[in-house]
């Protein structure tokens, strides 16, 4: 039989930062992953380089049932202290557009520097290791394994969340929740490409590969910036971040040219000598594969100077308004993070326990606390995962 202090179910973000500060502090812990490598979500995120937090970290720009849940985690252990940790290390980095930063180097280093440091302060790392029965043992855990039965004092469940099942994500973090009582909200995929209905696709599946800024918003929710158009529908930033407000049944909105009004464009240019051709000057302001689909759409040809305004205005609505509703997404085989999970009613916002289970610890991913693109996600794990290693 194992015993520790702590046992930590999963060693990625979280799980590792939650190991370093507990085992700091002389707990002993010991951190359990089905998986064979530690951090795998870190060393392919960022196209390798880790977008590993984000400048503008707010409570806003996380989702939650109670997005201010975030708040007191956030505030102890925040971007600049995780940076920190990071110049200490050694490893280089850059800031790239919208607060991002990324490493100059691999991710790998990332992984590096959160190993070494739980080697260093003496936590113990069993990879490939399966759990298959978590229990309560009167006031200690009871866990089965695929390396024997474990004891521990406290758990803490850092397991994720269901985005990407091909490198071992499940929900088993939310059914260790739901085992001992506590409430899950909806999950569902977020940061994720959407999907077209076979109409839809039959007018822009020819697209695939064309991209550009735009804006895309639902509601009074948008965000500015890369589009590209795929076989399956839309991805790129601006989509990937209206996926986690959106829903089956919805329209979104798609100003395809930001920069400007296309409909006055088109008329100023009209005055100023109209004899070209309308798709040439539609170029002007969108790739030429997309002028020409936009225009096919609406049954516009011709010459710039035979479109009367109502014309114009109406080409200047596809591009600047284009409302489009998405029959799904690409799911969590290629969302980035899980919307949902534990929910935080339940959980202590300064320590991560669940409220009605002394001992037993829930954050990162599992927790129902979703950022934004660009580094949120990696922050919130840096931050509970550190608030869960000085409780623990």
């Amino acid at each position: 039989m194992k015993r520790a202090d702590i046992v930590i179910l999963g060693a990625g973000a979280a799980g590792m930062m939650c190991a370093v500060e507990a085992a700091r502090r002389g707990r002993g812990v010991l951190v359990i992953d089905h998986a064979s490598a530690p951090g795998e979500k870190i060393r392919i995120s960022g196209g390798g380089r880790c977008n590993f937090t984000n400048l503008s970290v707010a409570p806003g720009r996380f989702l939650s049932q109670n997005p201010r849940f975030a708040l007191s985690a956030l505030s102890r252990f925040g971007p600049q202290d995780f940076i920190a940790r990071v110049d200490r290390a050694g490893i280089s980095w850059h800031e790239k557009t919208l607060g991002q930063l990324f490493c100059d180097g691999s991710a790998r280093q990332i992984v590096e520097m959160l190993t070494g440091q739980m080697a260093e302060a003496g936590a113990e790392l069993w990879l490939g290791a399966a759990v298959t029965e978590v229990a309560r043992a009167g006031h200690r855990f009871a866990l089965t394994t695929g390396r024997g039965p474990v004891e521990a004092d406290r758990l803490v469940v850092a397991t994720g969340g269901k985005s990407v099942p091909k490198m071992g994500a499940t929900g088993f973090g939310h059914d260790i929740a739901r085992r001992f009582g506590l409430a899950v909200t909806e999950t569902r995929p977020a940061l994720v490409p959407l999907t077209f209905g076979d109409d839809d696709l039959a007018a822009w599946k020819h697209l695939a590969g064309v991209s550009v800024s735009a804006r895309v918003s639902r509601d009074k929710t948008g965000f500015a910036e890369g589009l590209l158009f795929t076989h399956r529908g839309l991805s790129g930033p601006s989509i990937l971040q209206i996926s986690s407000y959106w829903r089956e049944g919805v329209e979104i909105e798609v100003d395809l040219a930001p920069a400007c009004s296309v409909a006055e464009a088109l008329k100023e240019a009209r005055q100023a000598g109209g004899k070209v051709p309308v798709g040439r000057a539609l170029a002007a302001h969108l790739p030429g594969r997309l002028a020409e689909a936009v225009l096919a759409g609406l049954g516009v040809e011709g010459r710039l100077a035979d479109q009367p305004n109502a014309v114009l205005d109406r080409i200047g609505a596809a591009v600047n308004r284009w409302r489009v509703k998405p029959i799904g997404s690409e799911g969590y085989r290629t969302a980035e993070v899980t919307l949902g999970g534990v929910d935080t009613r339940g959980l202590d916002a300064r320590t991560m326990e669940a409220r009605s289970v002394p001992g037993l610890h829930f954050i990162g991913e599992a927790v129902d606390v979703t950022g934004w693109l660009g580094g949120y996600n990696f922050q919130w794990a840096w931050s509970s995962g550190w608030a869960a290693g000085q409780a623990v």
